[in-house]
């Protein structure tokens, strides 16, 4: 992929938010996405929407309602299943108004990540959008519990790697919100960290997920 003639490293940090907004769809662009065959799974998409915030930009990342009937109360970027004639781009938007409350225009979009296959028999395609000075999101209490703002300088920060029962291989964790975020979400959003932020060719769709994910 193409590198930024300084490296990538951090100095993302400090940059306005316009260079920054440039800064990260350069990578997307300069990324060569990996793909995956549904082969009977299901086609969904998640979207990572950086908003610019009084302390610098970052994303939300919503807690699932107790009521639902998949993965209730685990932590997830906005997201789910493609409808008919979707594709992931107009999926991620559309979660994003249904959970969220916020409208934006596919211009937002920058780019994509790799495609991430769960244990729960989906393919997910990660979108990434820059939305700017957006209003604040208004959740959708059937589907989101809790919002929480995430700086991006927060998710700018090494993984641990755990092993999972019954797998020989190993799942990605993310130290955040006083606890550790779990695979798939923290697959995704560790890619997003070394591609959009760094800069560096970083594939996750071999990690795995904790057991209770697979579901």
């Amino acid at each position: 992929m193409r590198v930024d003639e300084d490296g990538g490293g951090s100095s993302w940090r400090g940059v306005p938010a316009e260079q920054l907004r440039d800064r990260v769809a350069r990578a997307l662009d300069g990324f060569s996405r990996r793909g995956i065959e549904l082969d009977g799974r299901k086609a969904a998409a998640v979207l990572i929407a950086i908003a610019e915030g009084d302390g610098g930009p970052g994303i939300w990342l919503t807690e699932r309602s107790a009521g639902l009937r998949a993965h209730a109360g685990q932590l997830a970027l906005p997201g789910g299943k493609l409808d008919p004639g979707e594709d992931a781009e107009a999926a991620g938007l559309r979660e994003l108004a249904e959970e969220l409350g916020i409208v934006v225009s596919r211009s937002a979009v920058l780019g994509l990540l790799d495609d991430y296959p769960t244990r729960s028999g989906y393919v997910i395609t990660p979108v990434v959008a820059w939305l700017g000075r957006s209003r604040a999101p208004v959740p959708n209490p059937a589907e989101v519990a809790v919002v929480h703002w995430i700086p991006l300088a927060e998710l700018d920060v090494e993984p641990r790697f755990a092993p999972v029962p019954g797998s020989d291989r190993l799942a990605v964790q993310l130290p955040l919100l006083g606890g550790h975020l779990h695979a798939p979400t923290a697959a995704i959003l560790h890619q997003f960290r070394e591609v959009a932020l760094h800069h560096r060719a970083t594939r996750v769709d071999h990690m795995d997920q904790p057991r209770f994910a697979w579901e």
